[in-house]
C-alpha cells in the first residue's frame, strides 16, 4: 500500500510511515538500523526512542520463543498465564552488593517471595530482594512480568546462560551461542605479589563475561587469557585497573618450540671425580637417533653384554636423560622424537654410584646430540577461516604471506571455509588482521596440529631470540 503511494508521487504523511515501520517490525521484514557513536554518546536516545515506539511488547512479538519441556521443543508465548521461567543473560560483580544476575523474564510472573530452581545447577534459590537496574541504580520491586528484565543479588549457583524456572515447570532456554575465543595474550601484574589479587580479579571477570577463558600454561608458566578481540581483552585490563585496582600488561605468549635429531650417532660420556674419600666414576657408551615419534621425549633401551654396565646403574642412565631432554642443545627448548641406547660401558667396584652414571649420561648427551644434526621444531595450528565469496584472494594470500598452506576450500551456505595448516607463531594477532580484511565478517577456529621442523632462517632467528631473552 505504502510503496504503491510511493510510486504514484502521493506524500506519505509521518503517521503512515512510522504506522509501516511498527508493522514491518513487527513481522521481521523490516530490521531498524540506526547510527551513533558509542565513545560520544550520540544515538542513544534515539536508540531508546526507537525501541518503545516501534518495537512491540513481549506479549505481541512474533514468532515467540522456543524452549525445552521435558527434553521435548515447545514454542512458548510470552504471558504472565505461563508458569515461570527467565534467562540469566549477563552477570555483574559488584565489589558493594556482591554477584548480580540480570535476566529476562520470558514467561509468566516473578514476585520476591518465590524460589526459582536452576535445572542446570539443580539448585532450588531464595528470591528475596527484586531489582530492576537504570544505569548503575538498583531500583527494588515487588514482581516482574514476563518480557521484563530485572536482577537477583546473591545467587549462589547461578551464571549466565542459565534458565530459572519453577522446578515442576521443567521449562529449559536454548543457551546462546557464543563466539569463540580465538586471541591469546599472557598477563602478568606489574606490581609484586599482585598474582593472587589478579587471579581472583579474573574469576569474577570470567563470571561476568563466558567468552573469556583463563590458563596457566605448565611448560612457560605464563598465564593465559583468551579473548574474542584486542578490544576485548582491553576493556578487560581497563576493569582490572579501574574496579579492582590491579595494573597489568599484556604480552605476546611463548610460543612452546621443541628440538629433535635427524641422524644418529654414537658417543661416550665419562664422569670421573676424584676428592678425598671416595671418588666418582661412571662411563657409558650411548647411540642416539630419531624415534619417528614426535609425541614422546624419548625412548630408552639397553643393550649391554657381559654386565660392563651393572643392571642397578640402568635407572640412573634413564634418569640422566629424563632431566636432559628437558632442555635441548640449540635453544633450550624441551627435546622430542629421540631414541637413546646404551650399548656399552665401565664401572668401578667402589667409586661407581647412581649418581655418577646420571652424570655421565649428562656428558654423552651434551656431546652426542650436536653431532647428530639437532634441529627445531614449531607448532603447526589447522585453521579454518568462513568469509564471504569475494574476501577469498586477500585471504589465500595473507595465509601464504604467513608461511600456511592451503588445504581446501569449501562452500557452506553463501560462504567458503578455507582449511589451511599455518605455523603458531605466525598467527599471533589473526583474529584482528581477519576483522580488518573482511570488514568484521570473517570468522575462524583453530586447533594445534602437529610438530614441524622450522625452515633454516627461521631457526636462526629463534636461537638468536632465545639467547637474548636468557
Amino acid at each position: 500500500e505504502l510503496m504503491e503511494k510511493f510510486f504514484n508521487d502521493i506524500e506519505l504523511t509521518e503517521e503512515e510511515i512510522y504506522d509501516g515501520l511498527k508493522y514491518g517490525i513487527e513481522n521481521n521484514t523490516i530490521a531498524p538500523v540506526m547510527c551513533g557513536s558509542a565513545t560520544l554518546g550520540y544515538g542513544v536516545k534515539l536508540l531508546l526512542n526507537t525501541i518503545v515506539r516501534f518495537t512491540p511488547p513481549a506479549n505481541e512479538a512474533k514468532p515467540n520463543f522456543h524452549a525445552f519441556h521435558n527434553g521435548e521443543k515447545v514454542v512458548y508465548c510470552s504471558t504472565d498465564d505461563e508458569r515461570f521461567s527467565a534467562f540469566v543473560f549477563k552477570t555483574i560483580a559488584d565489589p558493594y552488593i556482591g554477584r548480580l544476575n540480570l535476566f529476562r523474564v520470558m514467561t509468566g510472573k516473578l514476585d520476591a517471595s518465590m524460589s526459582v530452581y536452576n535445572e542446570e545447577k539443580d539448585t532450588v534459590e531464595k528470591v528475596g530482594h527484586l531489582y530492576v537496574i537504570r544505569g548503575k541504580e538498583q531500583i527494588e520491586v515487588s514482581e516482574l512480568h514476563s518480557g521484563d528484565i530485572g536482577a537477583l543479588a546473591k545467587l549462589s549457583n547461578t551464571s549466565t546462560q542459565d534458565t530459572l524456572s519453577l522446578k515442576e515447570a521443567n521449562i529449559v532456554i536454548p543457551k546462546i551461542s557464543l563466539p569463540e575465543s580465538v586471541l591469546c595474550m599472557a598477563i602478568q601484574p606489574k606490581g609484586k605479589g599482585d598474582e593472587d589479587k589478579l587471579s581472583v580479579a579474573l574469576s569474577k571477570i570470567r563470571e561476568e563475561d563466558p567468552t573469556i577463558k583463563m590458563e596457566v600454561n605448565k611448560e612457560t608458566k605464563q598465564t593465559l587469557i583468551y579473548g574474542i578481540g584486542e578490544q576485548q581483552l582491553d576493556v578487560m585490563v581497563n576493569k582490572l585497573k579501574n574496579k579492582y585496582k590491579i595494573e597489568v600488561e599484556l604480552k605476546d605468549p611463548i610460543i612452546p618450540y621443541r628440538e629433535t635429531i635427524k641422524s644418529k650417532t654414537s658417543v661416550r660420556g665419562r664422569y670421573k671425580k676424584q676428592s678425598g674419600g671416595h671418588g666418582q666414576f661412571g662411563d657409558v657408551v650411548m647411540e642416539f637417533e630419531p624415534s619417528g615419534d614426535l609425541s614422546v621425549p624419548y625412548v630408552f633401551e639397553e643393550k649391554i653384554f657381559g654386565g660392563s654396565v651393572p643392571k642397578q646403574y640402568f635407572p640412573a642412565v634413564e634418569k640422566g636423560l629424563q632431566e636432559c631432554v628437558q632442555s635441548g642443545v640449540l635453544a633450550g627448548y624441551p627435546v622430542v622424537g629421540l631414541k637413546a641406547t646404551l650399548t656399552d660401558g665401565s664401572y668401578h667396584p667402589v667409586d661407581s654410584s647412581e649418581m655418577a652414571f646420571k652424570m655421565a649420561t649428562s656428558v654423552a648427551f651434551k656431546e652426542g646430540v650436536p653431532q647428530a644434526k639437532p634441529t627445531i621444531l614449531e607448532p603447526i595450528e589447522h585453521v579454518e577461516v568462513l568469509i564471504p565469496e569475494k574476501y577469498m584472494g586477500d585471504i589465500m594470500g595473507d595465509i601464504n604471506k604467513r608461511r600456511g598452506r592451503i588445504l581446501s576450500m569449501d562452500a557452506v551456505g553463501n560462504k567458503k571455509c578455507i582449511v589451511a595448516e599455518v605455523p603458531t607463531a605466525e598467527m599471533h594477532k589473526y583474529a584482528t588482521d581477519l576483522r580488518s580484511l573482511t570488514q568484521s565478517r570473517g570468522d575462524y577456529r583453530h586447533h594445534f596440529e602437529r610438530y614441524e621442523e622450522a625452515p633454516m632462517e627461521i631457526q636462526k632467528k629463534i636461537i638468536a631470540a632465545r639467547a637474548e631473552q636468557k
